[in-house]
């Protein structure tokens, strides 16, 4: 049986992980985030030990004091730093959603942004001796997956601190009646998580403090095989501020707003990134004009603010055909 690819969700900032295995000619890791606004800079490191005058095979290091903004990427070796290379139309300005790709070849770290080839940067320590991954700055990350080649995957991330294994149901919570909405059977626990139990659907949780520009909502959760669809819904006190409804029998993702009892149009254009029997990392980050959805660590959908009273939101909604193993809200 294949095994799953090492993963961790939603890591605290600044982030220190080991990579289990280490590095390999066409292992990748894919990093997926968000820009914070007002940014200066961020940079992620690829190192040899987690000390904090370790060497580092490659700092990729964005940098936002002058515009569009621009890549640093060096070494550190023997306590110096190398020969800055810098890299001009940086395409990841502030306050944007991102997924990187770095891939080792035998030559250099080939960077990849949002699907499209950025820089490379060849080996100036050797990339066996690299054993830690660490990011820090103005940034915000949902996922970080590491793959083998061929897809061959790694043992699962161990849990972290921050997050413990068993997920705590705060009293805040509530668990409406489960009626016609029975547990998925039969699901291995998702990459990075051990078994536990998993949250009930439907699922409603008051969003704590105001709501505002800048806040994450991060779901774990499988697909039901037999899935039609599942929702997932920002409350306020007068309707819906997003209502983020894949529909498997329409193979569709559809976006609405609720005021009061009246719908608005449906927003139907866009990829369908979810799978029946599948399981799926959902982020929804809220931008000054929009809210940015990632499936999986990749961008889905765009979503703009139809309700702008955005600090009156209060709850998150979760509904439908799935199982839910984590929630971060």
């Amino acid at each position: 049986m294949m095994a799953v690819p090492q993963q961790f969700y939603n890591p605290g900032i600044p982030f220190t992980g080991t990579i289990n295995g280490g590095l390999q000619v066409g292992k990748s890791i894919t990093i997926s985030g968000w820009v914070q606004p007002g940014a200066d800079r961020f940079h992620v490191n690829l190192q040899c030990g987690s000390n904090t005058n370790a060497d580092i095979a490659l700092h990729f290091n964005p940098r936002y004091d002058s515009l569009p903004g621009y890549v640093v990427a060096n070494t550190f070796q023997h306590g110096r730093w190398g020969t800055e290379e810098r890299k001009q139309n940086f395409p990841l300005p502030t306050g944007s959603v991102f997924n990187l790709l770095i891939t080792v070849t035998s030559n250099s770290y080939q960077m990849n942004i949002n699907g499209t080839h950025f820089m490379e940067y060849k080996h100036r320590i050797s990339f066996f001796q690299v054993n830690t991954i660490a990011i820090d700055g103005k940034v915000d990350i949902s996922s970080i997956t590491f793959s083998n080649p061929m897809f061959a995957g790694q043992p699962a991330f161990p849990a972290q601190p921050r997050f413990p294994p068993q997920p705590t149901f705060p009293s805040h919570v509530t668990y409406p009646n489960q009626a016609g909405f029975p547990p998925c059977p039969g699901f291995p626990p998702l990459p990075g998580f051990p078994s536990q139990p998993r949250f009930r659907v439907p699922y409603k949780a008051i969003i704590s403090g105001r709501y505002k520009m800048g806040r994450l909502i991060t779901i774990l959760g499988t697909v039901c095989p037999n899935a039609t669809r599942f929702s997932v819904n920002l409350n306020h006190p007068f309707g819906i501020a997003l209502h983020y409804n894949p529909r498997f029998n329409e193979n569709v993702v559809v976006r609405n707003t609720k005021h009061g009892e009246n719908w608005d149009s449906e927003e139907r254009d866009g990829p369908m990134p979810f799978h029946k029997g599948q399981p799926f990392t959902l982020t929804i980050c809220c931008k000054k004009d929009s809210f940015r959805i990632l499936a999986n660590g990749m961008p889905a959908h765009t979503y703009r603010h139809r309700f702008t009273h955005l600090q009156l939101i209060s709850e998150l909604e979760i509904d439908g055909d799935i199982s839910i193993t984590s929630v971060k809200v």
